[in-house]
């Protein structure tokens, strides 16, 4: 299944010289799931990352999403912008189960959901991305052990997967513009998209 606004695998890795371990990178409408001890990292302005692990075996991966800009039929479980949530999280779930995470012993920390994009006052999008994901995790039974929304301010996010641990970086106005100049071009590629198809889950 292909479709326009298809959450991606993070392409962008690197090695990471002060943790001194392989890194990747992770932008708006990406994801990435590993098995292997591996940094994952990506800043968050109004946006919403969850970071969902196994607890057991260390398998993790995390995502970088949206909801779109499109209230119509925001309050329906099929409205379009809740359908998009659903399927960011969905396809972040189903590749950990993929590669051998056991849905019991998934746990996720949740990120992001600033208010930090000009003119978006109204629409409060960080807000509706952070309230999207943790009624999407306790519909899923998932539990939050951690997290770190809303505010003011993006947030440069460092997970490590295999243990579990989260840095959270707070950051200052000198980095806001090439944040928010990210959110608005993935809002604007929402907003222009559809989203099509269901995702059938592994149990």
């Amino acid at each position: 299944m292909s479709h326009r606004c298809e959450e991606m695998l993070a392409p962008n890795l690197y090695f990471d010289r002060h943790f001194d371990m392989d890194a990747v990178k992770i932008l708006p409408g990406e994801y990435y799931v590993s098995v292997r001890e591996l940094l994952m990292v990506t800043v968050l302005g109004s946006c919403v990352a969850a970071c969902v692990r196994d607890s057991v075996s260390g398998i993790g991966g995390i995502n970088h999403f949206m909801l779109p800009d499109d209230r119509r039929d925001d309050d329906s479980r099929f409205g379009r912008s809740m359908r998009y949530g659903d399927y960011a999280m969905e396809i972040l779930v189903n590749q950990l189960l993929k590669l051998g995470a056991r849905r019991s012993n998934l746990e996720a920390k949740v990120f992001g959901g600033g208010n930090v994009l000009p003119g978006f006052k109204n629409h409060v999008v960080g807000e509706r991305n952070s309230r999207f994901v943790i009624d999407y995790l306790a519909v899923e039974g998932i539990p939050v052990v951690a997290r770190d929304l809303l505010g003011n301010y993006p947030r440069k996010v460092y997970f490590f997967p295999n243990s579990g641990r989260v840095l959270v970086k707070k950051l200052r106005s000198m980095h806001n513009d090439t944040i928010i100049e990210r959110e608005l071009s993935y809002s604007e590629t929402l907003r222009q998209s559809k989203v099509e198809g269901d995702i059938e889950l592994f149990s």
